[in-house]
């Protein structure tokens, strides 16, 4: 599955609705409501987790996966060391990550393109990607543009 930043992961777009979701990918293996009443699709066979934002009239806003054939850039991530995918980001000019731990855990996190690394071990284990919000303070939908 291909991470096309900023936009969302493979045929999943941020600013689509579940329906949109569903016509693509079936229905989810769990659906439930977060604390916050967003709506959260589960898809085991893709390994992703999709948040639909409640305030935002159900749009995906933020896709969590873990699926060995996520790609970026043409590469790979899960699995490989966090130093390995960091250097092959720096010829595409992502070089900003802010660090965090958390147990055995880190995050490395990229505002400008809103993605988050999680490693343990120092290895990509996850990872984590946002619709980003533009100038004027609102999110930038790429669905139905």
């Amino acid at each position: 599955m291909k991470i096309n930043l900023k936009n969302g992961i493979d045929k999943l777009l941020f600013g689509m609705k579940q329906k949109d979701v569903e016509a693509i990918y079936g229905k989810p293996d769990r659906n439930y409501k977060d604390e916050d009443n967003n709506q959260i699709l589960v898809y085991n066979k893709l390994k992703s987790r999709l948040t639909f934002y409640q305030e935002e009239d159900f749009k995906l806003g933020y896709i969590v996966a873990s699926g060995a054939d996520l790609e970026l850039f043409g590469n790979t991530i899960i699995g490989k060391k966090i130093t390995d995918v960091k250097q092959d980001l720096v010829s595409k000019n992502i070089t900003k990550f802010t660090q965090e731990e958390f147990d055995t855990f880190e995050n490395y996190f990229n505002e400008e393109n809103w993605i988050i690394f999680q490693t343990e071990f120092e290895e990509v284990v996850k990872f984590e990607i946002g619709a980003i919000i533009n100038s004027k303070d609102e999110f930038d939908w790429k669905f139905g543009k």
